[in-house]
């Protein structure tokens, strides 16, 4: 699908790599090992295209090299950096993000590895729990972890500058579209958003809720959903796929 309709804040990906992941992804013969895999693999390029443009580089003190020669550090501030999945299926995209794998044997905290494995350091992780309402179609949320803590200038202290928006699939674009408003009452100053696949509606709906502070970073766009709200021919279900369970 061409991405020319789009708002100029929805990019695209156009990396071959994950054009071909994107390709095995959909397949219904892929397994919830494989599934797995391919989203960590994908967000972590989706990942490496959004924080090349969305995150800048500081200057850290000096070091030294192995064999005894003083260099200048670059970090970036991860102080201000949240990274914000929605439950389920988001859990699937932090895996590629930040961290190195540690806890092998923890299923959430090895879904937490995807961006962290991006950046330099830890940053904080938020879950917002939003789930669509099947007849209406609209989001309802269950769940919200972000801090908020009022300063004496009535802004939320607690909140971070970037909030990294991880939504594996956006359908209809309210969910999406919801957290968006939420991150903003949160006192927010940009999202970035991290998306596998969306229909071109639903990522045109959810980019422009606030489209002077919100970038949308894809792998891919289908032309439209069915009467259930599923993308065609998308993904299915990603969080039943990743979970083994069956949606009802």
């Amino acid at each position: 699908m061409a991405s020319s309709s789009l708002p100029s804040n929805v990019h695209v990906s156009q990396h071959p790599c994950l054009r071909a992941k994107l390709s095995q992804l959909r397949s219904q013969e892929t397994k919830a090992k494989e599934t797995k895999a391919l989203i960590h693999e994908i967000t972590l390029i989706l990942g490496c295209e959004a924080l090349a443009k969305g995150l800048k580089v500081t200057k850290g003190g000096t070091d030294k090299s192995p064999i005894g020669y003083e260099y200048s550090t670059e970090t970036i501030s991860t102080s201000s950096i949240s990274l914000v999945p929605i439950l389920r299926s988001g859990l699937g995209m932090i895996e590629g993000s930040l961290l190195p794998l540690r806890h092998e044997t923890c299923s959430l905290t090895s879904i937490t590895t995807a961006l962290q494995i991006l950046l330099p350091i830890p940053v904080s992780v938020h879950h917002l729990g939003l789930f669509r309402e099947p007849v209406t179609l609209q989001p309802v949320e269950y769940y919200n972890n972000l801090p908020y803590h009022q300063a004496p200038a009535h802004q939320n202290s607690a909140a971070a500058e970037i909030a990294i928006l991880l939504d594996p699939v956006i359908a209809t674009g309210g969910t999406s579209q919801a957290a968006i408003q939420t991150l903003r009452e949160w006192s927010v100053k940009k999202v970035i958003v991290i998306s596998i696949l969306g229909s071109i509606g639903g990522v045109r709906r959810m980019a422009e809720e606030w489209p002077e502070n919100v970038e949308v970073w894809i792998g891919g766009i289908d032309a439209e959903c069915d009467a259930r709200g599923m993308i065609k021919p998308g993904l299915g279900d990603v969080g039943d796929r990743l979970f083994l369970t069956k949606g009802k």
